[in-house]
């Protein structure tokens, strides 16, 4: 029996975690109303904290999951934790072909690839950028002169703003390689590193 999309919501964040509050924080501070999630799979929770957000992926199971929309839509109304009505949509399709969407204030990358760089046309002045750098995506966006670094989020979802400067930095000071970076789509081990990343667009 194939599952329906609440199980197999909730069987995907008991694997993964649920960043709800993640995604929460960063809404908060920012002002964030709209959003596109890029490689999202099938991670539902920035809707429950954000009144509208794009959902981006071209994986089979995705897709089959967001053919479920009037359950998804009827949960999120059930749940949310704003008093708008929430938007969702689901475009299935690879992030990296062009998009038909307006511009947003957040763009969310996790475990996806170069999502920030691939997107960053969606994004609006002043918007945000959330990444990880399991791919590589916060150190590509860090040297970027489209982004400028403006916070961590801790492993409790709280926000630093200061002395960032620590971050980005390999050990005995050694150069960064955005080309191994990019060949690899992997992350670097830095001296010190956040689980996620806050960055804005300046221009």
């Amino acid at each position: 029996m194939e599952k329906g999309f609440l199980e197999e919501y909730q069987e995907y964040i008991r694997k993964t975690g649920d960043r709800k509050a993640l995604y929460k924080a960063v809404a908060k501070e920012y002002g964030v109303q709209k959003a596109i999630y890029p490689g999202s799979f099938i991670d539902i929770s920035p809707s429950l904290v954000i009144p509208e957000v794009n959902y981006i992926d071209n994986f089979k199971g995705a897709i089959r999951f967001f053919k479920q929309m009037d359950g998804i839509q009827n949960y999120i109304e059930q749940h949310k934790e704003y008093p708008e009505a929430s938007k969702i949509a689901f475009i299935g399709q690879d992030y990296t072909e062009p998009l038909e969407i307006g511009q947003v204030d957040l763009i969310i990358s996790q475990y996806a690839g170069f999502v920030g760089q691939e997107t960053k046309r969606y994004l609006k002045p002043g918007g945000i950028l959330l990444c990880n750098d399991s791919h590589g995506d916060a150190t590509l966006a860090r040297f970027d002169a489209d982004f400028e670094l403006i916070g961590v989020v801790s492993g409790n979802n709280e926000i630093e703003e200061g002395e960032l400067e620590r971050y980005f930095k390999l050990p005995k000071e050694k150069p960064i390689d955005l080309k191994l970076v990019k060949d690899k789509m992997k992350g670097l081990k830095y001296t010190v590193a956040a689980e996620n990343y806050v960055f804005r667009k300046i221009s």
